[in-house]
């Protein structure tokens, strides 16, 4: 994560980092905490991705509440900000998961392009499909890039930021592309202590 910021902020670019609390990594460990504080204090949004990437369309109401608001929290902890965004895992959603994230006041978001990194596209591919999408000229392009992937931070991203940047885009938080407040609310960040824990 702190290479993707680098080389964002290099190219005066912003990005949205929609982050999981217990997934590939525990949110609380020293190490996530650092990379999720620095991308937000250089400007970058953090938004929910839930706690632990389940599909929520498989879950009651009960658990998908839980998985949102353990990451709100977590999230809220580290940054001081509460997340008014979130991304659904597999972008698997229904009526359900829209009412519990209505209930908690976080707009649900989707992509509308796809570089398919997590799907084992090669890196000549997600180029192609960024050719693709620039190529149509939409108004407005919110792309899915896994920052899990190392191919996708030291050779897509440079890829596509130049590319995205030639064809007059500006690269900005899902929150500034739709207008909106990224954060619910904003404060103080927490001190870690001993229930900052997976």
């Amino acid at each position: 994560m702190n290479d993707i910021v680098k080389t964002l902020n290099n190219a005066t670019a912003k990005g949205t980092f929609f982050v999981n609390g217990n997934n590939y990594d525990c949110i609380y460990s020293t190490g996530s905490i650092s990379r999720i504080k620095n991308a937000y204090d250089k400007g970058h949004q953090i938004a929910s991705h839930t706690w632990s990437h389940p599909d929520l369309t498989t879950l009651t109401k009960v658990q998908i509440n839980s998985e949102m608001s353990q990451m709100e929290l977590a999230i809220k902890r580290i940054t001081g900000a509460s997340p008014a965004f979130m991304r659904p895992p597999y972008g698997a959603y229904n009526d359900l998961v829209l009412e519990v994230a209505g209930a908690l006041a976080n707009k649900v978001v989707y992509w509308d392009f796809d570089s398919g990194d997590s799907t084992g596209s090669s890196v000549a591919q997600s180029k192609a499909l960024y050719d693709q999408a620039i190529a149509s000229r939409p108004s407005n392009i919110l792309t899915l890039n896994h920052e899990t992937k190392s191919t996708t931070a030291y050779d897509l991203l440079p890829y596509a930021i130049k590319k995205l940047q030639a064809a007059g885009y500006q690269l900005v938080t899902v929150a500034e592309c739709l207008g909106l407040a990224p954060y619910k609310n904003v404060s103080s960040p927490a001190t870690p202590d001993s229930t900052w824990h997976c």
